[in-house]
């Protein structure tokens, strides 16, 4: 089987010696002039659950992401300046199955939201490096929880709710008229190009080789890495970059005017 890209970019980003939790990889590694926590998630094909053995989020998943992420909290609980943690995201969905169902899912996919939220509101910058799909539930546990998103613009590479495939037919289209309605509604859009017109990503890296990154690709990706920490630290420990950009402002025009009433009446009551 051939590594994935959550595998191949933990490796060129850390060049270290590996925390191999099964489905979870993690490791310390030089950012700058700091020390980074970097975290992917990787196939197990041994994994108990059927349905967890590719790049998913499931119920072992969720809870050893929590675990990587709350190591680096306890261990900076009392340090000045907080590591910063990188997300690495290739997950393809959260682990769907009867017994994943029944054995709590939704509460191993929210430990990992957890940890992650609260390591960012502990001061610790976290940056979510998206280099394969972030889809559905399995990033909502593993990145989107991050003070910024940083994207590489290549093939195989998209934030959505659901497949393709998938949402061509819970809409009732074909895969090409799915196509053409991303291009008219950009939430419905797969490309990142215009996911990056939402407002949500701090940067979009063009011109890097996912699936094979040269020295001069992993620098590259790493000086990106550097300034969304340094743009973390600079800001509030919440989300609300994500709608302070000129492309938020003009594309989700709607969503901040109901956030904006929102807090009007909850303030007022």
């Amino acid at each position: 089987m051939s590594a994935t890209r959550g595998q191949i970019w933990i490796d060129a980003l850390t060049s270290r010696e590996l925390n191999d939790d099964g489905p979870i990889r993690s490791a310390d590694a030089p950012l700058g002039d700091t020390t980074a926590r970097f975290i992917t998630v990787v196939p197990d094909l041994a994994n108990r659950f059927p349905r967890a053995t590719d790049n998913v989020v499931g119920l072992e998943q969720g809870w050893l992401l929590a675990r990587a992420v709350r190591e680096a909290l306890d261990a900076d609980r009392d340090a000045k300046v907080k590591r910063p943690i990188v997300a690495i995201v290739d997950v393809k969905s959260q682990a769907y199955g009867r017994r994943e169902e029944l054995l709590g899912v939704h509460l191993a996919c929210a430990a990992g939201v957890d940890a992650y939220a609260s390591a960012r509101l502990a001061g610790h910058p976290v940056i979510a490096l998206i280099v394969g799909p972030a889809m559905s539930g399995a990033f909502l546990a593993h990145g989107y929880q991050a003070n910024r998103i940083v994207a590489l613009d290549a093939s195989g590479i998209s934030v959505h709710a659901m497949g393709k495939e998938a949402a061509a037919r819970v809409t009732r289209r074909s895969v090409e008229g799915l196509d053409e309605l991303g291009d008219r509604v950009l939430p419905m859009s797969y490309k990142m190009s215009s996911y990056a017109k939402l407002g949500l990503l701090h940067e979009l890296i063009e011109g890097i080789n996912a699936d094979t990154p040269g020295r001069e690709d992993v620098e590259r990706v790493k000086a990106s890495l550097v300034a969304a920490v340094d743009d973390a630290r600079r800001g509030p420990n919440d989300l609300s970059s994500r709608l302070q950009s000129a492309d938020a402002k003009r594309n989700r025009a709607a969503s901040i005017e109901v956030r904006k009433r929102m807090a009007e009446q909850w303030n007022a009551s």
